[in-house]
């Protein structure tokens, strides 16, 4: 295993650890926590760890910085694999198993990885049925992401395609409207129906969408700015736009 597959199972933060040791405990193989932290939240994972019979290490925080996870708080968990990317064949099945029209995130090419752990985190919060992104030139499942995520990663199912503009023309073919965010877009995003089954995608940090994904949405949208700067952080554009949509969407309800 590369040193950074290694790196990949390795969660770190209290919020993304506690989440995982609560949802998913069979997926950790070994809790390291840094000796001298004696305060209530580390003493919750310690309970945690033990009720499910999970190896825990206390351990200087030397050894934790060793791992190469940052800002680890005082805490990280070896996870047997994670809980890895979704395959576009397991999307196929969880979109047939939806109940309500889904609602579908897609981030083409964000590579800032606090960017994609609050997109998840939103995501988690609107109840996004997954979360899409392409295999290249873009961030992946890091450490880092789900530290920032607080939880949302082990949550929130994380596609990782081959083909995004190919993926996207799947979607339509199932029936789902792909609306895509463009701050000179004219239809803004308060006009646009968001009530059925929908893939709302969100550009790149700087370049915004590519010319193929563009091409591939049904509609393009902007969100209204009363201020001097011309948009928003990818991951706020996230969830105002995420947020929208379930307002519009209960409104039905």
């Amino acid at each position: 295993m590369s040193k950074e597959n290694k790196a990949s199972n390795l969660v770190i933060g209290h919020h993304a650890v506690s989440e995982l040791l609560r949802q998913q405990p069979d997926a950790i193989s070994e809790l390291l926590i840094q000796s001298d932290r004696r305060d209530r939240r580390m003493q919750e994972l310690r309970d945690l760890a033990k009720a499910h019979q999970i190896s825990l290490q206390e351990v200087d925080k030397a050894i934790l910085d060793k791992t190469g996870a940052r800002n680890h708080q005082g805490v990280v968990a070896k996870a047997i694999s994670g809980k890895g990317p979704v395959s576009e064949q397991e999307l196929s099945v969880l979109l047939a198993k939806c109940e309500q029209p889904p609602l579908l995130l897609v981030l083409d090419g964000v590579t800032d990885p606090h960017n994609l752990g609050a997109c998840l985190r939103s995501a988690d919060a609107a109840g996004v049925t997954a979360v899409i992104i392409p295999k290249d030139k873009a961030v992946g499942l890091t450490p880092v992401v789900r530290k920032v995520a607080s939880g949302a990663a082990e949550t929130v199912p994380l596609v990782v395609v081959t083909n995004l503009a190919r993926a996207l023309q799947s979607l339509q073919e199932k029936g789902i409207w792909i609306v895509g965010t463009d701050d000179q877009a004219e239809i803004s995003l308060y006009e646009q129906d968001l009530k059925g089954p929908l893939a709302i995608v969100m550009g790149s940090e700087g370049a915004g969408l590519r010319r193929l994904t563009r091409e591939c949405c049904d509609y393009l949208v902007s969100i209204p700015m009363a201020g001097e700067l011309s948009s928003l952080n990818v991951s706020v554009a996230a969830g105002v736009t995420l947020f929208e949509a379930v307002r519009q969407r209960r409104s039905i309800t």
